[in-house]
């Protein structure tokens, strides 16, 4: 990528400037899962302060993701631009200063008339100048502007690139003595009291106009080797970009081989318009061989946040950096829950009617007591008109029969034999059945109790004793008068009957 290229695109990028001080031009996509690692990361915004000014909106695109990589160019169209002779650097510092972890990354060109369109014959010259040590003065006044800035720990991507046709820097037209020139920079900076640079050799990916690894200065020259690799040529594919020769695959392996941390100081698409799928295979690369930083070229056509015309490859970007915010914590408003208190309806009582128990009185049965026998006088049976009374039999005694007696014998006195006395008869009780409870219905009349026709009277001399009972005046009316009768037989041949 050329510094001319980057130059015309800072007027435009300082015409948005103020929009992007505002916002306005921070359109985000949905909320996405938060990825990646701590790798140091950061995008080229614009060379002078307005880069710097968009390193804070970058970082809220990402949801706080820290910006921790800061990444310039230094012209390269007059040897004072390449000797630090621009106002812009100041930012810069200053921004690297404020944060021990950040990381200032400079892009220096290795001859003026960088992208002046130079022939071979012409880089072959300039770098046969440069191997012999006409430029090392340059070098020296860049190293001593840095250290007195505060940024002594600069990382220098020196030349890069090389192994292209675009700059006049390239190593191509006489790769043996643009290595000496290399080695001559880097040894000048190096003399500068307090410096602690690191050298990044950063060729394109792929062959390009030369392989990149006929390049290599030496290890002891060089502190990082990194890679540009945009979305483009050679290579069909992303897999591509990662098997073909002086691909992916083979700067990493190399970098293992003399034991020197990665780079990718710049990525991004461009041949192949919004293609996602490039930037989620990359970032997915970078996580996994940890490179020391990496840092996308964040205008069109190869950017992601500035660019408005990739959005796919933007949210993938996004999704794939952006930090998880954590949800704001919102008290949840305690709403009292009012107390609504419950009527009490009373219950209505209901008066049970009192049904009276009828208190049925204890008959009173008197005990029949069997009446002493008396021996009335008998009288002779007259028979009574009307209905007898029964009549119980009372068992016959046999009379004894006397002999008759023989003359001259004087009659015995008989004694007189007394007749068995008949157990009365005690009849059964009668309980009277209890009174029906009272009814709420109208009374009907009843018809008055019947009365029970007395007992005839015995006759007289009757061989019957009849004896009244009494049973009290409230049993007597249920059962009527009832008498215990006891009959005597006092035979003719008793010989006792009196008359």
């Amino acid at each position: 990528m050329t510094p001319r290229r980057r130059l015309a695109s800072t007027c435009i990028g300082t015409v948005t400037a103020g929009l992007l001080a505002t916002g306005a031009a921070l359109a985000e996509p949905e909320r996405d899962r938060a990825q990646g690692s701590d790798i140091a990361m950061g995008a080229y915004l614009d060379y002078g302060p307005s880069g710097v000014a968009r390193i804070p909106y970058l970082s809220r695109w990402l949801g706080g993701r820290e910006i921790r990589v800061g990444h310039t160019y230094l012209p390269g169209d007059r040897w004072a631009g390449i000797e630090g002779d621009v106002t812009f650097l100041e930012s810069w510092a200053q921004w690297r200063q404020a944060a021990d972890n950040r990381m200032f990354v400079l892009n220096v060109p290795m001859q003026e008339r960088n992208e002046g369109g130079l022939s071979d014959r012409q880089v072959a010259r300039l770098i046969r100048a440069g191997a012999s040590g006409q430029y090392d003065r340059h070098f020296k006044r860049l190293a001593e502007r840095l250290v007195a800035l505060g940024v002594p720990d600069t990382v220098i991507v020196l030349g890069w690139e090389m192994n292209g046709t675009t700059y006049s820097h390239r190593c191509g037209p006489d790769p043996e003595n643009w290595k000496v020139y290399w080695r001559r920079v880097v040894n000048s900076m190096r003399s500068v009291p307090g410096q602690e640079f690191k050298f990044d050799f950063a060729p394109n990916r792929g062959t390009d106009d030369i392989g990149w690894t006929s390049c290599y200065p030496g290890d002891d020259v060089v502190d990082v080797i990194g890679m540009d690799s945009y979305d483009q040529g050679p290579g069909r594919n992303f897999d591509d970009q990662i098997t073909q020769p002086y691909g992916l695959q083979h700067h990493v392996d190399f970098a293992k081989a003399h034991g020197k941390e990665i780079s990718y100081p710049e990525w991004g698409l461009f041949r192949r318009g919004d293609n996602a799928e490039y930037v989620r295979r990359m970032l997915k690369w970078i996580e996994e061989h940890k490179p020391l930083y990496h840092t996308i070229t964040d205008y069109c056509p190869h950017g992601v946040w500035q660019c408005k015309q990739n959005p796919e490859s933007a949210k993938v970007f996004r999704k794939a950096l952006r930090l998880e915010e954590p949800d704001p914590v919102v008290p949840t408003p305690v709403v009292p829950t009012p107390v609504i208190p419950t009527p009490v309806v009373p219950t209505p009582v209901i008066p049970t009617p009192v049904v009276p128990t009828p208190v049925m009185p204890a008959p009173e049965v008197p005990s029949p007591t069997a009446p002493t026998a008396k021996t009335p006088k008998p009288s002779p049976e007259v028979p009574l008109p009307g209905n007898p009374l029964p009549v119980t039999p009372s068992p016959v005694v046999p009379k004894p029969e006397v002999p008759e007696p023989e003359p001259g014998v004087p009659e015995p006195t008989p004694s007189p034999t007394p007749s068995p006395v008949p157990s009365p008869v005690i009849p059964s009780p009668v309980v009277p059945k209890p009174e029906p409870a009272p009814s709420t219905a109208a009374p009907t009349q009843t018809a008055p109790p019947r009365p029970q026709p007395e007992p005839a009277e015995p006759p007289v001399n009757s061989r019957q004793w009849c004896i009244p009972l009494n049973f009290g005046e409230w049993l007597s009316k249920l059962v009527g008068t009832q008498s215990v009768c006891v009959e005597v037989d006092w035979g003719e041949r008793s010989g006792f009957w009196p008359f």
